[in-house]
C-alpha cells in the first residue's frame, strides 16, 4: 500500500516508517541532550514552586470596622456570626470557627483583626496569561476590520482612497512596532487623557493604547495579505459576476472575497501568531501581560530558568492553538 501526499511520486509504507523512526530517534537524543547540559549546569531546580504563580491559596483577614464590644457569637455550622456593637451602630461577621481570635464582651477598636479565612486566587503568571489573551484577541478583530477595509482601499480606483492606504501601509510597516507603541503612549496617550482630564472626565488606560498599536500595526500587515489574496483570483472572476448583473460590491462580496479568504489564511495565521508574541513588548508601558509577569516573578523569585520556560510554553500553547483554529478554518473553506 502506498501513500500520496505531495507533488513526488508515491512512497512505499515502509519509507514513512524509517523516516518516522528516525525523527523519533533525533528527537530523543535532542531532548537527552538538553537534560544532560541541564544537569552540568550549578542550578538548584526548584520546579515545586512554580505552581503558587499561576493558583496560590490567600489569607484575608477581616478587621473590625466600628469601635465597640463583642455582643454575640452565635455558631453556623463550620462558621460563627459575630455581632459588635458600639456608638457608632452594629455590624456582623462572618468567620471560619478556627480563626476568632476574640470573645463575647471583648472590645474591639476600628482595624483590629477579628478572624481571618483562605480562598484560592489567580497568580501573577495566570493574570498575565489571560492579559495576554486579552489584548491580542481585540488587536486581531480591530487588525483585521481594519486590515479589510485597507486591503480594498489599496486596489481601488479612487487615488484618495488608494494613497491614504498606500501611506498608511508604508508609514505602518516601515517602522518599528516598539517605537510605535512608544508614540500612542506617551505621545498621543498623553495628548489624549491631557484633553481629558481638562474636562473633568476619566483618562484613557494604558492598555488601550497598547492594543490600539498592535491592531494599527497588524492591520497594515493584514491589508497586504487581502490584497494579494484579492489579486490572486483570476480578473475573469470579476467579470463574470458583472456580466450576470451583479454590482462590483456584490461580486467582491459573494464571489472574490470568499475564493481570497482561502488563500489568504496561512499567511493570516502567521501574522496572528506574531501579533500574540509582538505583545510582549506591551511591558514597557507597564501593562502586565505575561513576558512583565515573567519578569517581576523571576526577580522576587530568583528562579530564571523554571519560570522562563514556562514563560516560553505558555506561549507555545497559545500559538499553537491559534494554529490549529486557523487550519481547522482552512479546512471548513475548502
Amino acid at each position: 500500500m502506498t501513500t500520496y501526499s505531495g507533488l513526488d511520486r508515491p512512497k512505499s509504507k515502509l519509507y514513512y516508517q524509517i523516516w518516522g523512526a528516525l525523527f523519533f530517534l533525533g528527537l530523543g537524543a535532542l531532548m537527552a541532550a538538553l537534560y544532560f547540559s541541564t544537569q552540568s549546569v550549578e542550578y538548584t531546580w526548584r520546579w515545586n514552586r512554580v505552581p503558587q504563580y499561576f493558583f496560590y491559596e490567600d489569607k484575608v483577614e477581616t478587621r473590625a470596622e466600628i469601635e465597640g464590644s463583642i455582643v454575640s457569637i452565635t455558631p453556623q455550622n463550620e462558621s460563627v456570626l459575630l455581632t459588635i456593637n458600639g456608638p457608632d451602630g452594629e455590624e456582623q461577621h462572618t468567620l471560619p470557627k478556627s480563626s476568632l481570635l476574640l470573645q463575647v464582651n471583648d472590645y474591639v477598636y476600628v482595624g483590629d483583626v477579628l478572624g481571618s479565612f483562605t480562598r484560592w486566587k489567580p497568580g501573577i503568571l495566570l493574570e498575565g496569561l489571560w492579559l495576554t489573551l486579552e489584548v491580542s484577541a481585540i488587536a486581531i478583530i480591530f487588525g483585521i476590520i481594519l486590515g479589510l477595509f485597507t486591503g480594498l482601499a489599496r486596489i481601488s480606483d479612487n487615488p484618495a482612497l488608494r494613497w491614504g492606504a498606500i501611506v498608511y501601509i508604508e508609514l505602518i510597516r516601515g517602522s518599528p512596532l516598539l517605537v510605535q507603541i512608544f508614540l500612542w503612549y506617551f505621545v498621543v496617550g498623553t495628548v489624549i487623557n491631557t484633553m481629558l482630564s481638562s474636562y473633568g472626565w476619566s483618562q484613557v488606560p494604558a492598555l488601550w493604547f497598547g492594543v490600539l498599536a498592535l491592531a494599527i500595526f497588524t492591520g497594515a500587515y493584514t491589508a497586504e495579505i487581502v490584497r494579494a489574496g484579492i489579486q490572486s483570483v483570476h480578473r475573469g472572476q470579476m467579470e463574470a459576476a458583472r456580466s450576470l448583473g451583479l454590482t462590483y460590491s456584490q461580486a467582491m462580496r459573494k464571489i472574490i472575497l470568499p475564493q481570497a479568504f482561502r488563500r489568504i489564511l496561512p499567511p493570516l495565521a502567521g501574522q496572528f501568531i506574531s501579533l500574540v508574541k509582538d505583545s510582549s513588548l506591551l511591558g514597557v508601558i507597564s501593562i502586565r501581560e505575561l513576558t512583565k509577569a515573567t519578569r517581576e516573578v523571576v526577580t522576587a523569585s530568583l528562579q530564571p530558568f523554571e519560570i522562563w520556560l514556562v514563560c516560553a510554553l505558555l506561549y507555545l500553547i497559545l500559538t499553537f492553538n491559534l494554529s490549529m483554529f486557523v487550519q481547522y478554518l482552512e479546512r471548513k473553506a475548502i
